[in-house]
C-alpha cells in the first residue's frame, strides 16, 4: 500500500555551482555519495532531488531531518536506492514505510526525482 509520494525538480546548474563549495558537499552528501558523484553534477542534482522528494514523501520537509540522513546510492545495475539514518529512519518506522521506490530523470537542464513510500500490507 502506498504510504506517501514525493516529487522534486531542480536545476542542474544551480547544484553544480553549489557543489563547487566543499562545505555544501559535506553538509548535504555522505562520503559514499560524494565518491559516487565525483564531478558529475547531474548525478549530484539527481541525488539532491531524491533527498527533497523523500522529505516531501514524509509530509514534513526537512523539519528535524538532516540531508545526510537520506543517502542515495546505486546498486550494481545502476538503479538508485535510499538508505535512511537517524531521525529519517525513525520517521519511516513511525509511518511504517518498508520500501522507498526511486526514479530519477535528468534532462540537460533539470534533475527530477519521484519517490513512492510503500507500507507493507498487514502492518498496524
Amino acid at each position: 500500500m502506498i504510504s506517501g509520494i514525493g516529487v522534486d525538480l531542480i536545476e542542474i546548474d544551480r547544484v553544480a555551482k553549489a557543489c563547487k563549495s566543499e562545505g555544501f558537499l559535506k553538509r548535504c552528501f555522505t562520503d559514499d555519495e560524494i565518491n559516487l558523484i565525483g564531478d558529475r553534477w547531474a548525478k549530484a542534482a539527481g541525488n539532491f532531488a531524491v533527498k527533497e522528494a523523500v522529505a516531501k514523501m514524509f509530509g514534513i520537509g526537512f523539519r528535524g531531518i538532516s540531508l545526510k540522513e537520506i543517502e542515495v546510492l546505486r546498486d550494481e545495475c545502476g538503479k538508485p536506492y535510499v538508505n535512511l539514518y537517524g531521525k529519517a529512519a525513525e520517521l519511516a518506522r513511525k509511518q511504517e514505510i518498508s520500501t522507498i521506490h526511486v526514479s530519477i530523470t535528468n534532462t540537460k537542464e533539470y534533475a527530477n526525482a519521484f519517490v513512492v513510500g510503500e507500507k507493507l500490507l498487514g502492518l498496524s
